[in-house]
């Protein structure tokens, strides 16, 4: 067995593309080999800012032999066609069998193919492998056709020790590879993976990402511990950092004090978006006027002037920031209201400033459904929501929209609850973001989430697959997830009757609330499967009419779920299937619906008279409950019913030959799955 080694050098490639232009450029080559029918032991991809690096340990030096049988045409077919596939399989005719099948008798050859020696079927295959790896973007440079992320410079190919020749557009394929750009330019050879893990560390290269963002958090958190602070820990940062040097080289410096007057989410952002820093608190959670850079290279003076450069350069982006927080709140978030009808939220839907006014219409009258909500509060709250988005400091860094609506609110002498809301309005943002709790918090975060649903399900813009240009699904998760979490009992269908009247008489005529209930349905599995319930039991419960408070949806699946886990819940599950199989068999042959419920006078045997009485009371009971929304107590009377159906199913035939009989004894099974019913569709129900 032997290794394969591939590295590809190039220009940068940015930070997000490394890990998977590496990982596409490993399956592209695995594909390869399945095909030519190899197997390896292990298969590992390593990746830095210059160079994409495959190793495929295991593989054979010969690729294997293979059979493949081929049927040709009929044996007593005209000769042309004959010879035809003798020259297509390369055999005589005495070289092929006849067989007999049940479509007649037919020439077959068994083609069998000799191995390539591996080195040779890889320096066929290669460089239409590396055309097909996937970049979000890639490009051509000098007069060349073909295509990579950034300009290649070397390709490194090796197998068992020795070079696997190959071009890819101007470039030959060698043993040679140069190590860190700076440190260590120099052209050298390889002789096996472990001889280039070492010339490369040796030329200042550290090939493994996971080792790099290793050594940047050691080394980050070492150099904070000795000036007595922590690291504000960020592992996108850290991720993204490792991916832009090859050689870490960690170092710390300073920025004056008076710029933590600036609110810390404006520090940070500057830090992190702008120069890739880290930021370092001090231990009672105070920003402290430190930050950590990354280098790319050991510099003779021990990295002084690289971190005075540095510190210059943040010197005036935060000096930037200053001014535009200075400036910003010189003017009051209402003032700016106005400007927001320059800006359009979509050319079907109007500008901001129309959809600011949707969303106070509609979060003052979610206010109604959701206690200790003040509806002048949530009013206030709802018209300022979106001004932030016109300040200085939200253009320069449109991630702190929300958070610096709060700061500009509080600055303006706005109630803190509203500022609050201005800030959480946008949550959650996402499965694992934090949901808004305070009332007008959550009725804000309601109206800007629905207004948004309705609105682009009444011109049509849903998602389809896995496009959704508009996070639409993540609105609507956040909306079931401010249900929930909150407990509203809230009628959603009402709520986007509401919504969409307020696009005008246009769009309410076009809107689908159904539609939009459907994707509401769904998205509501995705949610609750997480929590672990079964997609089907949501299924059962959302298929009944009118069920659009997500709050009784969740509670009614909790209690079916709980139903459903005893002995009496699963005998009547299977009850319900057995009665409707049978009903349902019946209506197919004759023709007709037995509907529900059975004449009591009609019936004949104990069982089946005591079947209807139960029926009937459990249908009474169950119902009371659903109304009064105790669900547990609805599915206790169902489970009453295991009884009398077991007795029922044991001692009465339901295809007798008196029709009246018959047709009663349909009607009744009719009435046992109206009655579960009442509480789940248990059609909808697996297993």
């Amino acid at each position: 067995m032997a290794e394969f080694l591939l590295e590809i050098l190039s220009e940068e490639i940015p930070s997000r593309m490394q890990g998977p232009g590496a990982r596409s450029l490993r399956d592209a080559v695995l594909a390869n080999l399945l095909e030519g029918g190899f197997t390896w032991a292990r298969a590992d991809v390593f990746w830095t800012p210059r160079r994409l690096t495959l190793l495929v340990d295991g593989l054979p030096e010969t690729q294997p032999d293979s059979k493949e049988e081929r049927r040709g045409p009929r044996s007593d077919a005209p000769e042309k066609a004959v010879q035809g596939f003798l020259a297509s399989v390369n055999l005589t005719r005495d070289q092929v069998e006849e067989r007999s099948t049940k479509k007649g008798d037919f020439l077959f050859a068994v083609v069998e193919r000799k191995g390539r020696a591996t080195a040779d079927y890889l320096a066929d295959c290669l460089a239409e492998t590396i055309a097909k790896v996937a970049w979000p973007k890639s490009m051509r440079w000098g007069d060349h056709t073909v295509r990579w992320v950034r300009p290649i410079q070397s390709i490194l190919c090796l197998f068992d020790g020795s070079p696997v020749r190959f071009s890819y557009g101007p470039i030959q394929s060698d043993i040679l590879t140069s190590g860190h750009r700076f440190h260590f330019p120099q052209i050298f050879s390889v002789a096996s993976y472990a001889d280039y893990r070492v010339k490369l560390r040796d030329a200042r290269v550290m090939l493994n990402a996971g080792e790099r963002e290793s050594f940047v958090a050691a080394a980050d958190g070492l150099d904070a511990a000795q000036e007595g602070l922590v690291v504000v820990e960020d592992q996108d940062l850290l991720e993204e950092v490792a991916g832009l040097v090859e050689w870490p080289v960690v170092l710390t410096g300073r920025f004056d004090e008076e710029f933590l007057a600036i609110p810390e989410e404006i520090l940070l952002a500057t830090m992190r978006g702008h120069q890739k820093y880290f930021a370092l608190r001090h231990r009672d959670g105070r920003l402290a006027a430190r930050f950590i850079c990354v280098a790319n290279l050991e510099a003779s003076d021990g990295g002084k002037s690289i971190i005075a450069g540095n510190g210059r350069v943040l010197r005036a982006r935060l000096s930037d920031a200053k001014f535009f927080w200075d400036q910003d709140r010189r003017h009051s978030l209402a003032s700016r209201v106005p400007q927001l009808g320059a800006i359009i939220f979509h050319a079907k839907l109007g500008s901001l400033d129309q959809k600011v006014d949707r969303i106070e219409a509609l979060a003052v009258s979610l206010s109604d459904h959701i206690p200790g909500a003040d509806r002048d509060r949530v009013r206030a709250a709802a018209r300022l929501s979106k001004a932030d988005l016109v300040s200085q400091v939200v253009g320069e860094f449109p991630e702190l929209q929300g958070v610096m609506g709060r700061y500009y609110a509080l600055n303006d002498g706005e109630p803190e609850d509203v500022a609050v809301a201005i800030a959480e309005h946008y949550s959650p943002k996402g499965p694992t973001d934090a949901c808004p709790h305070q009332p007008i918090s959550v009725a804000v975060a309601l109206a800007d989430k629905i207004d948004t649903l309705v609105g682009f399900f009444s011109i049509g813009e849903t998602p389809t697959g896995s496009k959704d240009p508009f996070a639409l699904r993540r609105a609507a998760l956040g909306v079931i997830r401010l249900i929930l979490e909150n407990r509203l009992s809230l009628g959603l269908r009402e709520v986007f009757s509401a919504s969409s009247q307020s696009y005008g008489s246009e769009l309410a005529k076009v809107f689908d609330a159904d539609a939009l209930m459907a994707f509401f349905g769904d998205r509501l599995k995705v949610y609750l499967r997480g929590r672990g319930i079964r997609h089907d039991l949501i299924s059962a419960v959302y298929a009944l009419n009118a069920q659009d408070n997500l709050l009784r949806v969740h509670a009614r699946v909790e209690a079916l779920k709980s139903f459903l886990s005893t002995e009496d819940g699963a005998n009547l599950l299977m009850a319900h299937k057995r009665a409707s199989n049978i009903v349902r068999i019946e209506v197919k042959n004759d023709g007709r619906e037995y509907p529900g419920p059975a004449n009591p006078d009609g019936l004949t045997d104990d069982a089946e008279r005591d079947l209807a009485r139960r029926l009937s009371e459990t249908a009474r009971e169950s119902g009371e409950a659903v109304a009064q929304q105790d669900f547990g107590r609805a599915m206790a009377h169902l489970a009453a019913l295991r009884g009398p159906i077991d007795t029922f199913f044991d001692r009465v035939k339901v295809n007798v030959e008196d029709v009246a009989l018959r047709e009663n004894r349909l009607r009744l099974l009719s009435q046992i799955c109206g009655t579960l019913n009442q509480v789940a569709d248990f059609s909808q129900i697996e297993g």
